[in-house]
């Protein structure tokens, strides 16, 4: 066995993925409407939202943070793209420039307020998310926005094959953000900040400013998912996004993420997705109750925070320093 085979047969992702094919390959052999084309499709496409969505939530775990605004934020940058397209007439090109600059906006605001006023992020973020949501209502009266431009909806809703269109969107923020990570300074800075507040100040990166970045490429990333979403259902419905919360950490931890920060995993992410995905899927082949779905994400985010302290008491166990041996005293 070559050593590039028997490092990926040991990298931290192997067994999800090992869960994955098997999931899908037992859905293969019990439902063969599994495999048809439509279905594929429909999978890939819901695998490719749940990944910006999950790198959304993955870049404030990152920096030891959680926000609960994910949602909020793709569901008012929606709304705000569709609102211009249907009710001003504005190019569809411009409509998106300002749902993704509304999306960075708002991750702004949450950063900004969590470092300036040093309240917990998960606080400020409940508070932010109400205030989004409550923005969103008030502007569709809940109601949705229809006929948006067909240009828009067609990306949306295209497809070659079983291979939807968007998904490459998200191939190239996965390629984008694997970069970012381990290959930049801001991106390693953000990884240092959520591993260790303190040495990471003390090694002279600007804390504070980092967790601003993090909030806004989450904010992006937010943006983006929503609109992708809104333009495969064809509609700007003001609940978009209103369901993303549990799927975006039930992704990241399965995937690896460590709550407390400093650790994340893009490919595990993704595996998550897929497997989330998997059994949404299946249930829908089995015709069995879709609330299941919701009961299972809660099962699963409970085993990944079990199995993410293990990982957090491993490593701390690990990097602990070992007691010295003791001289000898000297005989007389």
């Amino acid at each position: 066995m070559n050593r590039p085979v028997r490092n990926f047969i040991r990298a931290e992702s192997f067994p999800l993925l090992v869960v994955v094919v098997l999931a899908g390959a037992g859905l293969a052999v019990l439902r063969p409407e599994f495999t048809k084309e439509f279905n594929l499709y429909v999978l890939l496409f819901d695998i490719s939202g749940s990944m910006l969505v999950a790198f959304s939530q993955m870049m404030v775990i990152a920096t030891g943070g959680m926000s609960l605004a994910v949602g909020a934020t793709g569901g008012l940058s929606a709304v705000l793209a569709a609102g211009l397209m249907v009710s001003y007439g504005v190019p569809v090109e411009v409509a998106v420039v300002v749902g993704l600059l509304a999306g960075i906006a708002m991750g702004f605001a949450n950063g900004f307020l969590t470092v300036k006023t040093g309240i917990n992020p998960f606080i400020i973020t409940l508070a932010t998310s109400a205030a989004y949501e409550g923005t969103n209502f008030g502007i569709t009266s809940s109601n949705p926005y229809y006929d948006l431009p067909t240009q828009f909806t067609d990306f949306g809703q295209a497809r070659t094959s079983l291979f939807p269109h968007p998904l490459l969107i998200s191939i190239l923020v996965a390629v984008a953000l694997g970069f970012v990570l381990y290959r930049t300074v801001i991106g390693r800075s953000i990884l240092a900040v959520g591993g260790n507040a303190r040495a990471a100040e003390m090694a002279g990166i600007h804390v504070g400013r980092t967790i601003v970045i993090a909030h806004v490429i989450s904010g992006f990333l937010a943006a983006l998912g929503g609109l992708m979403l809104m333009a495969r259902l064809g509609n700007g419905s003001p609940t978009i996004g209103s369901q993303w919360l549990l799927p975006s950490f039930a992704t990241v931890l399965i995937g690896g993420a460590l709550l407390a920060g400093g650790k994340v995993s893009i490919t595990g992410a993704i595996l998550g997705c897929a497997l989330l995905a998997l059994i949404a899927n299946g249930l829908v082949i089995f015709r069995a109750d879709p609330y299941w779905v919701t009961f299972l994400e809660g099962a699963l985010i409970l085993a990944a925070v079990g199995l993410n302290q293990l990982r957090s008491t491993s490593t701390r166990q690990s990097i602990r320093p070992r007691p010295q041996a003791q001289p000898m005293p000297a005989t007389k």
